[in-house]
């Protein structure tokens, strides 16, 4: 646990939340915190919350907390089985301050399972601890430690190409379809911020009309120092609909290339006139310092150089599997070299992903990818994708992919299902060695979908090496199509706990189911 994170006794929480009657008022940190029955009266120049609150990472019993304030003060939450709070147990979180940006998080833990949970956040005055801001209230729900069903959402790119947050439609349009979902858990594939995607307040639409975006500072031109990194994170959450679907559904994010810019890899220097820092490993690392300070990430990756891969298990049924595909990805060329140099993954990365693989129990062993595996994706002349168009043997960043898959069919594990997003529509790929240039690997499916609030294009050519097949598309009749003409898509992933069936539907931006595929799952 990191500093301020909080175990709150499994027993002692089912019981202040469930038995009436019951006054608890716990102990953290060795200081006695009232029930939230008995709440701090409110004084005027009390410090707030800004941004709404958020919970990520839910596995085992536990959550990652997030909030913002206006001022530096202390985060305090209250946790509860019942909305109304009438029972609950209050814990202390961290103090923010400016080197934050006033944000904070912190995890909780000894959860119940399988239980909406209802959390509300406030920030507390150092000085007089009952002056207290309003507080601001999220549910997160953990899932069965038995055979219980699970139920997933996944999309990425979030306000690109110049498409933003448009107040006419609550923010961003697809937001409201995802949420009527009520997810266990919603996965962002990458793309959580377009660092290099200003926007304007208006864009002219086909049709004649309108669209609307919100404009602030940061969002007027590319991210460069710290604080314009921030204002990415912080003008997404001015849409209403997204930051009230923050509050009630915990999310599993990862990150790709817009967090930073377009296509980076480490070591580039852009030759771009937008940018007056051409280091991207400077804006890089602001970058991902923006990063952990907006997004709820736990501190649960085996990595030491601020990668973000982790698993993240979900009882019986499911482990997901979260990988950084971004942080050590090699420069951008033809992407045909013959050398194993761990192009995409790196040593360390892959070595955990088979070896987490292998011991893993779960039914179902989902991949999160922030880059498809199968699709052609240029930079100019060169690629910037795992695929070049070569259907031959493993070439470059497909070598780094083989190496997985190959271990995967001599260790005997089925059941793997790679996610993703980035190219800004959605499709189903079938992988056989039937039709594969390089056969060492059992067939697998990979699912593809977005974006969510961003321009739509594609579809992108498939790289026979793998040997995938695209057994559903749906993407625009042009490129950079905006939100306010559809073509916005997320997937659903849903596990049946008595069948262990895992089925998969794609669905676009009024959540009408556009394509769905059932997978029974193979034995050992």
């Amino acid at each position: 646990m990191t500093s301020g994170d909080v175990d709150i006794d499994r027993r002692a929480f089912v019981r202040t939340t469930a038995l009436a009657g019951l006054a608890a008022v716990p102990l953290v940190a060795g200081l006695p915190l009232r029930a939230s029955a008995a709440a701090p009266l409110v004084r005027s120049g009390r410090p707030s919350l800004t941004h709404g609150v958020q919970a990520g990472d839910v596995h085992d019993g536990s959550a990652r907390l997030w909030a913002r304030a206006d001022r530096r003060s202390r985060l305090v939450a209250e946790l509860s089985r019942d909305p109304s709070f009438r029972r609950a147990v209050t814990v202390r979180g961290p103090v923010v301050a400016q080197g934050t940006d006033f944000t904070g998080q912190w995890s909780v833990g000894g959860l119940p399972p399988g239980a909406d949970v209802h959390y509300r956040v406030r920030a507390v005055d150092l000085d007089d601890p009952r002056r207290a801001g309003e507080a601001v209230v999220g549910r997160l729900r953990t899932l069965p430690t038995g055979r219980g069903d699970v139920r997933f959402l996944w999309s990425g790119d979030i306000a690109g190409q110049g498409w933003g947050v448009n107040p006419d439609v609550g923010g961003f349009r697809i937001v409201d379809a995802m949420a009527r979902r009520d997810a266990d858990f919603f996965l962002c594939s990458g793309d959580n911020v377009y660092a290099d995607g200003p926007v304007t307040s208006s864009v002219p639409l086909p049709d004649g009309s309108i669209w609307t975006n919100l404009v602030t500072p940061e969002k007027s031109k590319v991210a460069e120092t710290l604080d314009e990194f921030r204002g990415q994170y912080r003008y997404n959450m001015m849409a209403d609909n997204w930051r009230e679907f923050l509050a009630t559904t915990s999310q599993v994010v990862q990150w790709d290339d817009h967090e930073v810019t377009n296509n980076w890899y480490p070591g580039e220097i852009l030759d771009s006139p937008l940018y007056t820092e051409k280091r991207v490993d400077v804006l890089a690392a602001r970058a991902h310092r923006a990063f952990h300070e907006y997004l709820p990430v736990a501190p649960i990756s085996p990595d030491h150089d601020g990668r973000v891969y982790r698993v993240i298990k979900h009882g019986p049924l499911l482990d997901l599997f979260v990988l950084d595909m971004r942080t050590h990805k090699d420069p951008n060329t033809l992407n045909d070299e013959r050398e194993d140099d761990g192009g995409v993954l790196g040593e360390k990365q892959t070595r955990w992903l088979i070896d987490e693989l292998e011991r893993s129990r779960a039914t179902w062993k989902v991949i999160a990818a922030d880059l498809p595996l199968g699709l052609v994706v240029p930079d100019g002349t060169e690629q910037e994708g795992i695929a070049q168009g070569d259907p031959a043997a493993p070439l470059g960043r497909e070598r780094d992919i083989a190496r997985v898959l190959t271990a995967l069919q001599r260790a005997g594990i089925r059941n793997h299902v790679w996610l993703t997003a980035d190219v800004h529509y959605t499709a189903a790929h079938h992988y056989s060695p039937d039709r594969a240039a390089y056969p060492h690997f059992d067939s697998f499916w990979e699912f593809v979908s977005g974006p969510l609030n961003a321009g739509a294009f594609g579809p992108n050519a498939l790289d026979g090496t793998f040997g995938p097949k695209a057994e559903f598309v749906a993407a625009p009749p042009r490129a950079n199509t905006g939100p306010g003409e559809g073509f916005q898509f997320f997937g659903e992933v849903e596990i049946d706990g008595d069948s262990k069936q895992l089925t998969v539907t794609l669905r676009d931006v009024e959540g009408a189911a556009l394509f769905t595929k059932q997978l029974d799952p193979e034995r050992r």
